[in-house]
């Protein structure tokens, strides 16, 4: 059973969702990127996104935009990524880490050589948010070999037929993009999200839904743990770190947000 699977299977044994939390690889702190995912992991989250820092994301806010910008021109690079997980492992995280980025520095890493040094660091899953599911299948088929899940994005504007095509590729979980755009934080974050939570169950059970983009406060999470199996918090805990570089505060918020998953 991989890390993911046990995670939402004990999640659920609890009546618990999962808190899921995204950080820029490199940023604040290029160098010691573990001594965050640390503290995240300490503090209660479930599962941690690691992003890597990309110059022409393709989803991202202007949050998350200028925090890859600023690990960029701190040198963070795709290997040094996967070098924080391994370190990050070492100094005994167990929670579940997954790598999201974009496609093309996958490409220039090499994919094979990028899943295989992924999974060797402990790496659990990918989300590459501009990997479509009908390009997916050399990727996939080098994920399964390396022991990746490989996570996909379903949105409100998703239709049936990439519903259909997601689904034999589906792994981890689903990320469900509770509205149209960019990331960051919105106060309407959690509107029409029962209704698309329930719609990807039907069409691909048995794979766990989390919901991301715009997610940012306890309420916020609180209302999708009452619908979905995990809510991600990204652009707020990438803002804070950056304007405290403080991981106590850290520490407070991730606690804070992961009690508002308990049902």
């Amino acid at each position: 059973m991989s890390r993911l699977q046990a995670c939402f299977e004990a999640l659920k044994s609890r009546n618990e969702a999962a808190l899921v939390v995204f950080v820029t690889a490199g940023d604040p702190f290029p160098g010691e990127t573990w001594k965050v995912l640390k503290t995240i992991a300490d503090a209660g989250a479930d599962v941690i996104e690691l992003g890597i820092p990309f110059s022409d994301p393709l989803a991202d806010g202007p949050v998350i935009q200028a925090s890859s910008m600023r690990a960029l021109e701190a040198g963070v690079t795709p290997p040094s990524v996967i070098d924080d997980v391994r370190i990050a492992r070492e100094a005994g995280v167990t929670v579940p880490i997954v790598l999201m980025g974009s496609w093309n520095p996958v490409m220039q890493f090499g994919m094979t050589e990028f899943a295989n040094a992924a999974a060797a660091a402990g790496a659990d899953a990918t989300i590459l948010t501009d990997l479509s599911p009908d390009e997916a299948d050399e990727w996939k088929a080098a994920s399964n070999v390396a022991g990746l899940d490989t996570i996909f994005l379903l949105a409100p504007t998703s239709t049936q037929v990439r519903m259909d095509k997601v689904k034999p590729f589906a792994g981890g979980f689903i990320y469900c993009v509770s509205r149209t755009g960019i990331t960051g934080m919105h106060d309407n974050a959690t509107i029409g999200v029962s209704e698309l939570v329930s719609t990807i169950r039907t069409n691909i059970p048995g794979v766990p839904v989390c919901v991301g983009f715009g997610i940012s406060q306890p309420d916020h999470v609180r209302a999708v743990s009452a619908v979905a199996d995990g809510a991600v918090v990204g652009s707020r805990i990438v803002q804070q770190l950056h304007e405290t570089r403080d991981l106590d505060v850290l520490a407070e918020t991730v606690a804070t947000l992961k009690a508002a998953t308990k049902r």
